[in-house]
């Protein structure tokens, strides 16, 4: 049986800058990893806080989340107040794993939209974020956007160990 590899040891994205592709190749480690490593968890594992740590469920969500601000960001517009009530919402439990891993994947769908359809020339492009508007660019966006999903996909994968572990 051959070994899957990683989504960006797959080879180029077809008609995809590769400046712009590894934004695109975490999401899809993201979807992978949290598919494999919180499958079978009930909804009280997906929702439990061992030792005081954030839950499976709020990780989820807050990947979801905070790709849709920071693409909102990324598109050089200002958090919405439905975009600034869902970030207070993050840790309420509720949501069962398949309707995390679809509201995940419906982020990504969007981001990844808006990601296709940037031109490189672009990534230097200033943008600013946050209520106080500090200043990044397309590309430090993007970097932060895939740096952020993969840590929080690590805490996702340790808190569904403690659960099943519990």
């Amino acid at each position: 049986m051959e070994t899957l590899h990683e989504p960006w040891l797959r080879g180029p994205m077809s008609g995809l800058d590769p400046l712009i592709a590894p934004i695109l190749y975490a999401f899809e480690q993201a979807r992978e990893d949290l598919r494999t490593y919180t499958c079978g968890l009930i909804t009280e594992q997906i929702w439990a806080t061992p030792h005081s740590l954030g839950s499976v469920g709020f990780h989820i969500n807050h990947i979801a989340g905070s790709t849709d601000r920071l693409i909102t960001y990324l598109q050089g517009k200002q958090l919405s107040e439905a975009q600034m009530s869902a970030l207070h919402a993050e840790h309420q439990p509720g949501a069962s794993l398949d309707e995390l891993l679809a509201a995940l994947d419906s982020s990504f769908q969007h981001a990844e939209a808006v990601v296709r359809a940037l031109h490189p020339s672009r990534l230097t492009e200033p943008r600013e974020v946050g209520r106080k508007r500090l200043p990044t660019t397309v590309i430090g966006l993007l970097t932060h956007i895939a740096e952020h999903t993969q840590r929080h996909v690590g805490q996702a994968i340790c808190a569904a160990k403690m659960a099943r572990a519990s």
